[in-house]
């Protein structure tokens, strides 16, 4: 082979090479778009849901003890007061879900606007301060339970996990080996579930959690609703988490930062506040909402939204 045709090749290949890392690390934004702020002047804004019915998204901020919404309509407005509400999600049938710090319990906004209380002991001790929330398929909530709103010590021995199933009335932990237990998102097929952990903290009751790393680790879900193996963890803790279609998970961590479904770094997201959640929404779900600090914060992505199986809305 002449030196010329290897030269060729070379070149060839290297252009190859050249492309792949650019699909490797083209951004998931979509093409001009930017993040923009859309709302400020709140104290700690957390838990966004998209309420498709109402094209409105509905978020908390703690502090205040409201729970405040958002359309690019009528702008930002109160929608009803809270007990320092932090995660919301939408169940199934589109009611809202919401972890309260201040009342220590998990409960739901039903179409009338009553507040029905799905959780608020397991074994007899009050919950310490649920922070969020997921929904699967057969309609149990998996949600966590750090002590960040208590303001004294805490009555169950752990910071753990809990599953609820709410037609039963039925609680149980499902994870008690996490130290500061936070955002929670399963895949989009149910397949995995991803649970954030902050890392250590002195209010946990165990001193051999104190200096635990934050962490996201990600488990197997059985086809029957039962937690399996950890699968990987991502050496990086995480508030709020949210996925898309593609099965890519949205952290939040001083920025966005998105991983793969495998855990593998696909890009980072500058937000001028440190980001505390994210969820999408919009009509097509490709917008990315963003709670962060005092403001809410949006940006168009290329990748919609995953809607949780089975969801009615």
């Amino acid at each position: 082979m002449t030196k010329q045709v290897l030269a060729a090749l070379g070149l060839t290949l290297a252009v190859i090479a050249i492309s792949a890392r650019a699909d490797e690390t083209e951004s998931l934004i979509a093409p001009g778009e930017k993040v923009q702020k859309l709302a400020g002047d709140m104290k700690f804004t957390e838990g966004p849901a998209w309420i498709p019915a109402k094209k409105m998204l509905v978020f908390s901020d703690i502090p205040n003890s409201k729970l405040m919404q958002w359309s690019e309509k009528d702008g930002l407005s109160v929608f009803r007061p809270s007990e320092q509400s932090n995660g919301n999600i939408l169940d199934l049938q589109g009611r809202l879900i919401s972890c309260q710090h201040a009342a220590r319990n998990l409960v739901r906004t039903e179409a009338d606007g009553s507040i029905t209380v799905l959780a608020d002991k397991f074994d007899g001790k009050r919950l310490n301060s649920p922070n969020d929330v997921a929904v699967r398929s057969d309609g149990t909530l998996w949600f966590t339970d750090p002590p960040w709103g208590l303001t004294g010590p805490g009555e169950l021995p752990g910071h753990w996990v809990f599953k609820l199933d709410p037609a039963a009335g039925k609680i149980e932990p499902v994870v008690k080996d996490l130290a500061m237990p936070n955002g929670i998102n399963f895949s989009p097929d149910e397949s995995r579930i991803y649970i954030a952990d902050t890392g250590g903290h002195p209010k946990h009751p165990n001193p051999a959690f104190h200096k635990l790393p934050g962490t996201i680790s990600c488990y197997q879900v059985s086809k029957d609703g039962k937690l399996g193996k950890r699968l990987f963890q991502i050496e990086q803790g995480s508030d709020g988490m949210t996925v898309d279609v593609k099965s890519n998970l949205y952290t939040t961590h001083g920025k966005v930062h998105v991983y793969n479904a495998d855990g593998k770094k696909l890009e980072t997201i500058d937000v001028p506040e440190g980001p505390a959640n994210v969820t999408f929404g919009g009509d097509d779900y490709k917008t990315l909402f963003i709670t962060a600090k005092t403001s809410l914060y949006s940006v168009r992505m290329k990748n919609a939204g995953a809607k949780p199986v089975g969801a009615k809305w």
